[in-house]
């Protein structure tokens, strides 16, 4: 009889399946079905709560995080005054806040079952603090998160006089990807311009792309057309992702239609980021507001793979957080309006599956042969997990244990009442 490191009993799938048993040796997945009978060195009983590969934040700026007050509030709350304040913490901080900062930021994120995120770091600064802070950071999760660095020339490529030269620095100091701010640059013919440039510099080095790409509340920010022509130039088809993409959300309908098939021919990945596109945009709009959030839905059935991202949290763009991406899920699903069942469902797989896609996470998943990465949710379905903010029971990394947490249960004492009650358990009877 075999015997297994780890073996997780009872479980529902993502895929719906229910009393699935999942065992695990050496690092990953070596059975999955119904009543394993086996030993195991330690065995979880699920009790029929949803077991999902781990969560995958594929947006993020680490560099930046927990730096909230630093050295002063965001005032207007828009992303200009965002940036401007960035600039200002950058000279002043130092390498060992930053991985201490970003050290909290990974144990956090890790206590909520995410497992993978992708950072980007910026290289503006002449000393590139942010480069070598994540990197060592990146060395330092290693056996229990994975982090991607994204080369992100935060004042623009063309607009900052070293930002070309830095970004090559960093790129051989370890960086993953290729980032770029086209929006930001001082004119759209610039902007263009750092998008042919980072798209050529990632298809010399067999990079891949991931660029913050019209994040604007202007229609005519319409720099996602020319990475979608670089990316089908250069052969860089699924090698490429345009985060927020916002201005999509005051763009005329009859542009989108010409605009979406660009980005389907070329491949290119979409991540928008709920929580910060909500409080970001429309600033200077009065009312009607724009929502902030680009044409989810209308990518996603088109066939663009789209994953939400966090973007931020307790930094000069946004104040609040906690490392949840089920929260970045429901703020997605609020504002899409994608409120039916499939689209609920989607939404979770849009911070798990197509997150993991867009990073392309080798092993990720929970069939035979994946790593043996998952997180046990107090939830019965992936629409619970996301109507509860499910508890994260268990957090497994390799096979171990990494974080537990007790079930949240309340005590009541009303008389002629149930003495306790387990949230999980409020499901309509009709469903």
């Amino acid at each position: 009889m075999a015997v297994f490191d780890l073996i997780i009993k009872n479980a529902t799938l993502p895929d719906g399946r229910k009393g699935i048993d999942v065992a695990c040796k050496d690092g990953f997945i070596s059975e999955v079905g119904l009543n394993i009978d086996a030993e195991a060195k330690q065995i979880i009983q699920a009790k029929g709560y949803l077991l999902s590969p781990p969560f995958v934040d594929p947006h993020f700026h680490m560099d930046a995080t927990l730096s909230l007050g630093t050295p002063r509030l965001n005032v207007s709350g828009t992303l200009l005054e965002g940036i401007s304040l960035w600039g200002e913490l950058k000279p002043v901080q130092k390498v060992d806040e930053i991985i201490k900062r970003a050290l909290k930021y990974c144990d956090l994120a890790v206590s909520m079952g995410i497992g993978a995120i992708r950072s980007h770091v910026d290289i503006c600064d002449n000393e590139l603090k942010g480069v070598e802070a994540l990197l060592d950071v990146r060395k330092t999760v290693a056996p229990y998160l994975d982090l991607q660095l994204v080369a992100f020339p935060q004042d623009g490529l063309l607009r900052s006089p070293p930002a070309r030269l830095n970004l090559t620095r960093a790129l051989d100091m370890g960086v993953d990807i290729v980032g770029g701010i086209p929006h930001f640059e001082r004119t759209m013919g610039e902007g263009r311009e750092s998008v042919r440039i980072l798209c050529e510099i990632a298809a010399e080095r067999g990079l891949m792309v991931d660029m913050h790409c019209d994040e604007s509340d202007d229609p005519m920010s319409r720099h996602i057309e020319s990475l979608a022509y670089e990316t089908h130039r250069l052969g860089l088809t699924g090698n490429v992702t345009a985060s927020h993409l916002t201005s999509m959300h005051s763009m005329d309908d009859y542009y989108v239609s010409k605009l979406i098939p660009l980005i389907v021919e070329a491949g290119i990945h979409a991540i928008p980021n709920p929580l910060i596109n909500i409080m970001l945009q429309g600033r200077h709009d009065t009312f009607p507001k724009r929502r902030g959030q680009t044409r989810v839905a209308e990518l996603r059935d088109a066939g663009v793979t789209v994953g939400f991202g966090s973007d931020c949290m307790m930094d000069p763009w946004y104040s609040l957080g906690k490392a949840d991406m089920l929260d970045v899920a429901i703020m997605g699903l609020h504002v899409g309006q994608l409120s039916s069942r499939l689209d609920m469902e989607w939404c979770f797989d849009a911070v798990t599956v197509n997150s993991a896609k867009i990073m392309n996470l080798d092993g990720y998943g929970l069939e035979k042969g994946c790593k043996a990465d998952m997180v046990l949710m107090q939830a019965k379905d992936k629409i619970e997990a996301l109507r509860l903010r499910a508890n994260r029971l268990v957090v497994v990394r390799g096979g171990n244990i990494i974080a537990e947490n007790d079930s949240l249960i309340t005590t009541l004492s009303l008389g002629g009442r149930p003495s306790s009650i387990n949230p999980a358990d409020y499901v309509p009877s009709g469903l």
